[in-house]
C-alpha cells in the first residue's frame, strides 16, 4: 500500500471528545478535521463500532480517516455504548439502543460548526451492518452509506446460522465479543471512574453465545435488524462491498436487486477486509473510490461515478487449492443491473455417472444413491469468513470427496463463466428426523486437484423456511432446494465441474443430532448454474482501479512477535481429530498513547471417530492493556458441546490488575454452565 502524506487539506486530530446522548450517557469519539472546517464547514463521515478506537483499531483508523479527512471531510470514529471509553454496557449486537444512539450522533454531527449538515456513514462488518440499520431509520442528515462485509438478513447470511445449520463461527464471534466486552476503559480518558465502568461491563455484558443459541430459528430476534424485512425503509444511496472469500457476498446481490435507491456493488477476491487491505489480492485503491462516492453524494460533485456499471466483480480464474495464496488470478467484470442481462440458467441433470447438461431430465434413469459422511469431512473446508490471519481458505477437496456423493461434468470444451448464485434441486430422503446436506462446487484441474469455488448448506428441517422448521419423516421423499453462495468463476477448457454432497461439514457446521444417511434420487435432481456470455473485450475496457493508498499511521512498535497457525491432528489410538487455530497478535506498543497491548485467541474443534456427541468447540482469549501503574488483563474460556437434545455451554471469565506493590491479582471471576434445548438443529 502506498502511504500518502500530502492531501488537498491538512488535518488536525481531536484525540477524544464525548458526545452526550439524550439519556445523558456519553459516547467516546475520535475526530479528524480538515483545517479551517469551522469557517468553511464540510460534510461528515461516521464509523460507529465497538472495537475501541483508542487502541485496538487505531492503526486501521489512521490509514482510513485522515485520508478521507484530507479530501475535505470531518471523520468521526465513535465507540458504541458499552465499548472502549463510552459509557454503559454492551449487552448484544444491533440493539435498538445502538441504532437510536447512532441517529443521535448523526444529529449531533450535523449541528457542529465544522459540519455543513450532510453526513455519510461507513464501516466494515459491524460498521457495515449498522450503516444499513441506521439508513433504515432515516435520520434526516444521513445522505448516503458505504456498507462493507455486511448483510441485509441477520439469520440467513451471518456468522450464526446458514441454511438453518449452526455455524462454528457462532462460537468464534461470541468469543471475540466476550473478550472485547471485558476490556477496561482507559483512565487517561475516563479518569478515576474507569474501574467502576470496567466492573459494570464485566458483570453486565453476559455470554452472547448463550443468547444466539436461544434463537435457532428465524424469529423476531433476527428480524429486528434485518433490512430485507422492508427494503423500502432504506431511502439513501448505498455502496455495498464484499469479497468472495468472505461470508457476506450474497447480500450484495440481494441489495442490488431489491433496493429502490441509487446503489453500487463491488465484490473482489478478498476475505473479511477493506479492499485496499484485501487478502487474497489484488488489493485496489478503495479509499479513492470512497472519496469519489462521498464527493458525489455529500458534496454534489458530478464525477461520473453513478454513470459507471451498478455492479463490479472480480471474475476469479482457476487456482490450485492451496489454503493461503497472496493473489487470486482473474479479471474485473461488470453488470449494468442485477439480475443481469446476458446471464442465463444452465441446467445439469444429476445422473448415476455425473452432471449432464445435454440430458433430458425425463429420460434420466431414476436411481437412489445413499451417503453417510464421516465427521472428518469438512476439515479441509476452511473458515466461513476468511480473515487470512491463518491459512483459512479451503484446501484440496479430494480430501473430502471420498465421503461424499460426487457428480462431475466431462472435461469442458471451452471456458465457462459462472456468475451469480447457483441453485441445487434435490429429490432426497433421510433416515433420521433431523439431517443436513452440504453441497460443494469445485473446479477440477486435469491433474485432479479440486478447488472449492462455492458451497451451500441446508438443514433439511428448514426445507420450507427457517421460521417454522418441521422434522423429516424418515424414508419419505422430499423435493428441496439448496442455495449455493454467489460466485464469479471462470472454469477453463479441459477442467471439470464437480458437485459433492455430504451429510456433514464439521467444523464449519455443527453436526446434526444423529448420524444420518441421505438418499438422493437421480432424474429428480438438477444443478442450475448462472452462465454469463463471455464479453472479454468489454471487460478488458473497464477503467482500472487505482493502486491501494492510505494515510500514514502513527508508530506502533512490535515488542514481541505474534504466532498464527491452522493445524490439524489425528490421534490414531483414540480416534480424536483436532483442528487448532491460533491467532496471537503478539505485544504492541502504541507510541502516541504509551499503551502496551497484547491479544491472543486460540480455538480448538475436535471429534472422535463418527460420534456426533463427541463434537467439541473450545476457545480461549487473552487481552492485556497497560501503561505505567494501569495494567489490566482479561482471560476468557468457552466450551460448546452437545447431546442429541441439548447444546451445553461452559464458560469462564477472569479479570486481573497488576501493580508493583501487589503484583498480579484477580479482581473479578465468573463461571457459566448452561444447557439449551436443540430445536431441530
Amino acid at each position: 500500500m502506498q502511504t500518502v502524506t500530502s492531501f488537498p487539506h491538512s488535518v488536525r486530530v481531536i484525540e477524544n471528545t464525548f458526545i452526550t446522548m439524550p439519556d445523558g450517557s456519553r459516547l467516546s469519539a475520535r475526530i479528524w478535521l480538515p483545517e479551517g472546517a469551522e469557517k468553511n464547514p464540510v460534510p461528515a463521515v461516521l464509523e460507529y463500532i465497538p472495537y475501541r478506537h483508542r487502541d485496538t483499531t487505531r492503526a486501521r483508523d489512521e490509514l482510513n480517516h485522515p485520508y478521507i479527512a484530507g479530501h475535505g471531510y470531518a471523520c468521526i470514529r465513535v465507540d458504541l455504548r458499552g465499548s472502549g471509553n463510552s459509557d454503559g454496557v454492551l449487552e448484544d449486537e444491533y440493539l435498538p439502543t445502538e441504532q437510536d444512539d447512532a441517529c443521535a450522533v448523526i444529529e449531533w454531527a450535523a449541528q457542529q460548526p465544522w459540519c455543513d449538515g450532510n453526513v455519510g456513514m461507513m464501516g466494515i462488518s459491524w460498521g457495515g451492518f449498522n450503516s444499513l440499520h441506521v439508513a433504515a431509520k432515516r435520520p434526516p442528515a444521513l445522505k448516503a452509506i458505504i456498507s462493507a462485509s455486511a448483510t441485509d438478513d441477520l439469520y440467513v447470511d451471518n456468522m450464526h446460522y446458514m441454511g438453518g445449520c449452526l455455524l462454528s463461527d457462532n462460537l468464534s464471534e461470541a468469543t471475540v465479543m466476550f473478550a472485547f466486552n471485558s476490556m477496561a476503559p482507559d483512565p487517561a480518558i475516563v479518569g478515576d471512574r474507569w474501574r467502576e465502568m470496567w466492573h459494570e461491563r464485566l458483570q453486565g455484558s453476559g455470554l452472547w453465545v448463550e443468547k444466539w443459541l436461544e434463537h435457532q430459528h428465524r424469529d423476531d430476534y433476527w428480524k429486528r435488524a434485518s433490512v430485507n424485512e422492508n427494503y423500502a425503509d432504506v431511502q439513501c444511496p448505498v455502496f455495498a462491498v464484499g469479497g468472495w472469500a468472505d461470508g457476506y457476498t450474497n447480500a450484495i446481490f440481494r441489495l442490488m436487486e431489491n433496493l429502490d435507491v441509487p446503489r453500487k456493488g463491488l465484490i473482489g477476491p478478498w476475505g473479511h477486509k477493506y479492499p485496499h487491505q484485501g487478502v487474497p489480492g489484488p488489493e485496489i485503491g478503495f479509499l479513492q473510490e470512497v472519496v469519489r462516492w462521498w464527493d458525489y453524494w455529500l458534496k454534489g460533485i458530478d464525477n461520473g461515478i453513478m454513470d459507471e456499471p451498478m455492479l463490479r466483480m472480480w471474475k476469479q480464474g482457476s487456482v490450485p487449492p492451496h489454503p493461503r495464496y497472496p493473489e487470486r488470478p482473474g479479471t474485473w467484470i461488470s453488470e449494468p443491473s442485477w439480475p443481469a442481462p446476458g446471464i442465463e440458467s444452465r441446467e445439469y441433470a444429476l445422473t448415476r455417472f455425473g452432471l449432464d447438461h445435454d440430458a433430458d431430465p425425463d429420460d434420466v434413469e431414476r436411481r437412489d444413491l445413499a451417503v453417510c459422511s464421516p465427521l472428518s469431512l469438512g476439515m479441509a473446508g476452511g473458515k466461513w469468513a476468511s480473515y487470512a490471519a491463518t491459512p483459512d481458505l479451503p484446501s484440496d477437496q479430494r480430501e473430502e470427496d471420498g465421503g461424499a456423493l460426487v457428480f462431475e461434468t466431462e472435461a469442458l470444451d471451452e471456458p465457462l463463466d459462472v456468475v451469480g448464485l447457483p441453485k441445487l434441486d434435490l429429490g432426497i430422503s433421510a433416515d433420521k428426523p433431523v439431517a443436513m446436506v452440504a453441497a460443494r462446487l469445485s473446479d477440477v484441474a486435469p491433474d485432479g486437484q479440486a478447488t472449492r469455488v462455492t458451497y451451500g448448506l441446508l438443514n433439511l428441517t428448514h426445507r420450507d423456511g427457517s421460521a417454522d422448521p418441521q422434522p423429516l419423516e424418515p424414508g419419505r421423499k422430499y423435493r428441496v432446494r439448496v442455495k449455493l453462495n454467489g460466485m464469479a468463476q471462470e472454469f477453463p477448457a479441459g477442467h471439470r465441474i464437480r458437485l459433492s454432497l455430504s451429510t456433514s461439514y464439521f467444523p464449519l457446521v455443527w453436526p446434526a443430532p444423529e448420524l444420518a444417511t441421505l438418499t438422493v434420487t437421480t432424474g429428480e435432481s438438477r444443478l442450475s448454474l448462472p452462465v454469463r456470455a463471455r464479453r472479454d473485450a468489454e471487460d478488458a475496457a473497464l477503467p482500472a482501479f487505482g493502486e491501494p493508498e492510505g494515510a500514514e499511521s502513527s508508530a506502533v512498535t512490535r515488542v514481541e512477535p505474534g504466532e498464527h497457525h491452522w493445524r490439524t491432528s489425528r490421534d490414531l489410538e483414540t480416534g480424536v481429530t483436532t483442528l487448532e487455530i491460533k491467532d496471537d497478535q503478539g505485544e504492541l506498543f502504541v507510541e502516541d498513547t504509551g499503551t502496551t497491548m497484547r491479544s491472543a485467541t486460540t480455538e480448538w474443534f475436535s471429534f472422535q471417530g463418527n460420534d456426533v456427541e463427541s463434537a467439541r468447540g473450545e476457545t480461549q482469549t487473552v487481552r492485556y492493556l497497560g501503561r505505567g501503574d494501569w495494567q489490566t488483563e482479561v482471560r476468557t474460556r468457552t466450551v460448546l458441546t452437545s447431546t442429541p437434545d441439548e447444546f451445553v455451554i461452559t464458560a469462564q471469565l477472569d479479570a486481573y490488575e497488576s501493580d508493583e506493590i501487589h503484583g498480579k491479582r484477580r479482581v473479578y471471576s465468573e463461571n457459566w454452565n448452561r444447557e439449551i434445548p436443540r430445536l431441530l438443529v
